[in-house]
């Protein structure tokens, strides 16, 4: 989550896509628009699931025109290949 967090605030649009697990991943992602400045991440827990499949919670903030946002997401994780894939976000419970 650190990794993907990191790749919004540089733009790495192309890290994003690779960290997306194929069932999942868009054809594309929009560009940042260049005033959105990212605050912070604020990784809450991890939780496994089983020996590939994981849970991350955490808040995202930013700023955007002079207001503050905060992304509070759960998020589904998936091992392929070794490497950790963002799959989901988690319904709210």
């Amino acid at each position: 989550m650190r990794s993907r967090y990191s790749a919004y605030v540089l733009g790495l649009q192309d890290y994003l896509l690779q960290s997306w697990h194929p069932a999942t991943r868009p054809a594309a992602i929009e560009p940042t628009p260049p005033e959105l400045r990212w605050l912070g991440l604020d990784v809450r827990g991890e939780r496994p699931l089983d020996a590939d499949h994981a849970t991350v919670e955490f808040v995202a903030r930013s700023k955007l025109g002079g207001r503050a946002h905060r992304l509070h997401e759960t998020s589904l994780f998936e091992r392929v290949d070794g490497r950790w894939l963002y799959v989901r976000p988690l319904d709210p419970s």
